[in-house]
């Protein structure tokens, strides 16, 4: 047998030195060193989800607003020389007050918190990524339930919020390695 005998399938190929029948594998890079992890611009669906949540966070203030007016109606209607006899009115308008006085401060805190969001997506890790699902999710189960004509297009943006953060890339984007 010889070195590189044509019609011999075990022996060595042509070409070859002996003992260099593979290449070598490239260097190992040391942690830290190398070309960085993930995306280094934010994909679009992440851009789209955080603009859906600025969109979001402008409902809710307009949301806040209705609520305020609403309490303050019901607050002024208390007032009202017909109905202050109204033993029953007058409770119910201090009840209906209070719970439209506290709608106005949770209505107002969610969207305080999807501007928050949408300002972390930028720098942002998984955490921010978990929290604008969750996000997303509960706000879609809010806008089904009790706000069903009004909370549609809330519905619809949550939904997509939750998608777009979902997705491979956007998984990629907010676990990526940050200088």
């Amino acid at each position: 047998m010889s070195f590189g005998d044509p019609n011999n399938p075990y022996s060595q190929q042509q070409g070859q030195q002996p003992g260099y029948g593979y290449p070598q594998a490239p260097p190992v890079q040391p942690y830290g060193g190398g070309f960085p992890t993930g995306p280094q611009e934010m994909p679009g669906g992440v851009k789209a989800a955080r603009v859906m949540l600025y969109i979001i966070a402008g409902f809710q203030l307009i949301g806040t607003i209705l609520f305020a007016l609403s309490a303050v109606a019901i607050g002024k209607a208390k007032d009202d020389p017909a109905l202050r006899d109204d033993v029953q009115f007058q409770d119910l308008a201090d009840y209906s007050s209070g719970v439209l006085w506290l709608l106005t401060l949770l209505v107002l805190a969610w969207g305080v918190f999807a501007i928050v969001l949408a300002v972390k997506f930028g720098s942002g890790g998984n955490g921010i990524r978990i929290a604008a699902m969750v996000f997303g999710i509960i706000t879609a189960i809010l806008g089904i339930y009790p706000f069903i004509l009004v909370g549609l297009v809330h519905t619809v943006l949550a939904i997509l919020v939750t998608v777009f953060v979902g997705k491979s890339d956007g998984g990629a984007w907010f676990n990526r390695q940050r200088v």
